[in-house]
């Protein structure tokens, strides 16, 4: 089926004939309505975190200590592992088996690509083809709206998955095979479930105390840390980079993503450095080289992933505060990481830039932004802002956790993060049903947003009279 004719059989406004059964017609409604661009995107995380909690409450997911699961627990972490957020409420190795790790493996990976863009990478590889409305979708799924450069892009992202995870994974299964004795089967699977947990900025660790273990061993944490900046950076500005080895040819995405990415990394390296130096519950218990390579692993996994070589219950409040900004802020656009990411954090500077020096115009590298990407900026912050504020008053209400810690849970939740300064796993299940509704929306609504906003945007053939409302 060509694009055109993809089109015209999902139009709607094509009149039924006559003698058509009124459950066609609302069949024919439902299925645009379920294949909406727009809205494939929650309902296809929905259906994954669905049919991952269900496979978690199987009884061969429990671990050989766990006598039951309960519905909140499995629910809570599948929505966690296909948000790719890593926020746990259970000793992950310990309170699954193996078959569960096997399922929150998989979960991390769906929902790492992404419900549209596997569904698209699958359709290609079947069918050979994308028709618009499979466009569409991915785009809306993959935060590309491009239409043009969809297939080309998604094409590419499974390129990129299997290159770096792959990469990650063989250079992990050396060190524990090597370096740790390990079996080599034993070796093979913390080296995969790692790389694709990294890769995917989702932050699960198959070890009791996350990677507290491996704070001074560099061949482990760098290339997770790696492997997270990667995942974060967002798969149109990696294409872009392998495809274009001029710097000047870059787009205006491409350059704010890493110019952002690179400042964000140094400046929360310094900082919570700076702030975590002489604390003997973190960095301070390590030798100085040490302390450095760990205080760069708080700056990049608090942005994405939720691995940690320190115990963020020790970290002071101070640090707690620049972590919670980072986790905020989040990664690149069209990536595995979440937050309010990058690029609109450095639109948002820009504007108040443009602003300050009384400038009509918000530009950068010579080109104009236009005002509905700063309006989208705005909005998309907006959104999360209100979403963490609601989300810390319903946790604070029905548990009994100071402001810090509530905001910092909440916050990494949304952010699809999944530090914890260990307040998670005390929380009832109220509070818990409250972090796995921020685990979702965190994930899909800034996405959906955009691509509702694109999609449904209109050209008005006419100005209203301005007025000029008080500022500050």
């Amino acid at each position: 089926m060509t694009a055109d004719r993809e089109t015209r059989s999902s139009a709607t406004s094509v009149p039924r004939p006559p003698g058509d059964p009124p459950w066609r017609t609302a069949l024919d409604k439902a299925r645009t309505f379920l294949t909406s661009p727009v809205r494939i995107v929650p309902l296809g995380f929905a259906a994954a975190i669905t049919v991952g909690g269900l496979l978690l409450l199987l009884p061969a997911a429990r671990g050989e200590s766990t006598d039951r699961v309960s519905a909140t627990v499995a629910f809570f972490h599948a929505t966690s592992a296909v948000c790719v957020t890593g926020l746990s409420s259970v000793d992950t190795p310990v309170y699954w088996s193996t078959f569960g790790h096997a399922v929150i493996l998989v979960l991390i990976q769906v929902g790492g690509i992404g419900i549209a863009t596997l569904t698209a990478l699958l359709g290609i590889v079947v069918a050979r083809r994308m028709g618009l409305r499979s466009r569409l979708t991915a785009a809306a799924g993959s935060g590309v709206l491009e239409i043009g450069t969809v297939r080309s892009v998604v094409i590419n992202v499974g390129r990129i998955f299997l290159v770096c995870e792959g990469v990650l994974a063989v250079v992990l299964s050396l060190r524990f095979l090597l370096h740790y004795d390990e079996t080599p089967a034993r070796a093979v699977w913390l080296g995969v479930f790692h790389a694709v947990s990294a890769f995917n900025n989702a932050g699960f660790s198959l070890f009791s105390d996350n990677l507290v273990g491996y704070a001074a061993d560099e061949w482990i944490t760098v290339p997770i840390m790696t492997g997270v900046v990667l995942g974060g950076l967002g798969f149109p500005v990696i294409v872009e980079v392998l495809r274009r080895t001029r710097v000047r040819l870059w787009s205006i995405n491409t350059r704010l993503v890493l110019m952002a990415t690179a400042a964000l990394l140094v400046g929360g390296a310094v900082v919570i450095g700076a702030l975590e130096w002489d604390n003997p519950a973190t960095l301070g218990a390590l030798p100085p080289g040490d302390r450095v390579v760990n205080a760069i692993f708080m700056s990049v996994t608090p942005r994405t992933a939720g691995f940690n070589t320190v115990d963020y219950g020790a970290v002071e409040d101070a640090g707690l505060l620049a972590t919670t900004a980072l986790m905020f802020i989040g990664g690149g656009s069209a990536s595995t990481a979440g937050g309010i990411k990058v690029g609109t954090v450095a639109v948002l500077v820009l504007a108040i830039w443009a602003e300050a020096r009384g400038e009509d115009d918000t530009a950068a590298f010579d080109r104009r932004i236009d005002g509905g990407t700063v309006r989208q900026a705005l909005a998309v912050s907006g959104l999360y802002a209100t979403q963490i504020i609601i989300g810390t008053i319903l946790v604070l209400e029905v548990a009994d956790a100071g402001l810090t810690r509530s905001l910092f849970e909440v916050v990494s939740a949304t952010g699809t993060v999944g530090l914890s300064t260990n307040l998670t796993p005390a929380l009832p299940e109220p509070a818990l049903w409250v972090l796995t509704a921020c685990m979702y929306l965190g994930r899909i609504g800034p996405a959906t947003l955009v691509a509702a906003l694109a999609l449904s945007s209109r050209k008005r053939l006419y100005r209203l009279p301005p007025g000029r409302p008080l500022i500050g």
